[in-house]
């Protein structure tokens, strides 16, 4: 008796392979870790009381960092506690005889132990934020650490001293920016061009408060010894606590957005999930089109609002797609829904792409033009069948004459072809 065959399973697209850049920052990374380690182990530690006090610094910064949200730098305080070691030249007046590669294993040995928790409960980005502070750290302390030994900045003195120094921390902070920058590229494969401009940015805001104190702390170190450490570091905890609570209050103003949106999905006037799902395609084709952290911002929050104005709507819109209906009413709709969220106390620039995304394409925002791509092919691809998605796409191709951006539609192109992706999911 012959078995019959069985049934052949459905080939799942097989996951990319990591990208290449970041493949070889991880390696970078590693090596450099694993040469500090060796050569750390093989000599021995030099002036371990200071190695300890720093690394118990770098520990216990990577213990509380922030988790709650993606932020430039996560663990301010371990990041200026590392900078400071690297930069470290003297320990209460006596010069220091650590070298580069002992910098970089304490900082190896105390990030991996800060990160234990963090591992622990499954959160994601610490590989990525891990070969940061090796690069970074060691960056600066092959930089510092041969000249301090060499006694450069002991010869220099002076005025000269201090303006090698910023311009060591201005070039840490630049490898630092570019590293960001490059590992958000190859996980995201967004343009590499915005993500930079986005970190340099970031600099002047906890990027400086982290090269200030970790070169304040490690010039207090050398005059006053190690009860520095403690003393410097109140001001940065501060600012971190306060970082959080100014967190706290987005995500709940976003929340707050995110459930006024939804009335219209409760009413029934728009398909459960819609407004979320426009919002967070739109965001990612904004990303590709190289929009600013604040132009995302008022784009995510317009996305979840573009159909507020359907509320004062006497008929609903079958299925709520706006698409399809007239110029005319499609204006009067955008401009009833940028009157809600004006009174809503919404920032105006959000109210404005919600009242300009009927309007010709010339004329719009660059907001409003990814609100009403996103919009109508989310409305046409959702309930098409399989072949749904590339037809929606077809279609706004052959009307960007008309009602949509050209550039719009081919960055939504490629979000979509970039990921295989048709819809975000509904959840």
């Amino acid at each position: 008796m012959t078995s019959s065959p069985r049934p052949k399973r459905p080939k799942h697209p097989a996951c990319p392979p990591p990208p290449l850049l970041l493949v070889l920052v991880h390696t970078a990374a590693a090596l450099l870790a694993a040469a500090a380690l060796l050569a750390t182990l093989r000599t021995g530690l030099d002036e371990r009381g200071t190695a300890l006090a720093f690394g118990l610094l770098v520990t216990v910064g990577e213990l509380a960092r922030w988790t709650g949200a993606q932020v430039r730098e996560a663990a301010p305080l371990a990041a200026a506690g590392a900078l400071s070691y690297a930069l470290l030249g003297a320990d209460a007046g006596e010069p220091s005889r650590h070298g580069a590669a002992q910098v970089i294993a304490v900082v190896v040995g105390a990030a991996l132990l800060g990160a234990v928790p963090h591992i622990a409960r499954g959160q994601r980005g610490l590989l990525d934020h891990l070969a940061r502070r090796v690069l970074t750290v060691g960056f600066a302390a092959v930089c510092f650490q041969p000249l301090h030994l060499q006694g450069t900045f002991s010869r220099w003195g002076g005025p000269a001293q201090a303006l090698l120094l910023l311009a060591l921390l201005a070039l840490t902070a630049l490898c630092d920016a570019v590293l960001a920058a490059a590992l958000a590229h190859s996980r995201t494969r967004w343009p590499f061009g915005p993500l930079l401009r986005d970190e340099l940015r970031a600099l002047l805001g906890i990027g400086s408060a982290v090269c200030a104190t970790g070169a304040v702390m490690a010039l207090a170190v050398a005059v006053a010894g190690l009860w520095a450490l403690p003393v410097f570091c109140l001001p940065l905890l501060l600012t971190q606590l306060s970082f959080r609570r100014y967190a706290a209050v987005r995500a709940t103003y976003r929340q707050t957005i995110a459930s006024l949106a939804r009335a219209t999905e409760i009413a029934g006037y728009t398909p459960a999930g819609h407004a979320r799902r426009v919002a967070a395609l739109g965001q990612a084709v904004g990303r590709d089109l190289g929009l600013s952290e604040p132009e995302l911002t008022v784009l995510e929050y317009a996305a979840l609002m573009h159909d507020i104005g359907q509320l004062s709507l006497v008929d609903p819109v079958p299925a709520g797609a706006t698409a399809g209906l007239p110029a005319q009413e499609q204006r009067r709709i955008a401009l009833l829904g940028g009157a809600v969220v004006r009174q809503t106390g919404v920032n105006a620039q959000v109210a404005m792409v919600v009242e300009r995304q009927a309007d010709p394409w010339p004329e719009q925002p660059v907001a409003a033009r990814v609100v009403r791509a996103v919009n109508a092919y989310e409305e046409k691809a959702r309930d098409a069948g399989p072949g749904g998605p590339l037809k929606a796409l077809e279609e706004l191709r052959l009307a960007t004459a008309e009602e949509y951006a050209p550039e719009v539609v081919e960055a939504l192109a490629r979000v979509l072809s970039r990921d295989c992706l048709t819809l975000p999911a509904a959840g």
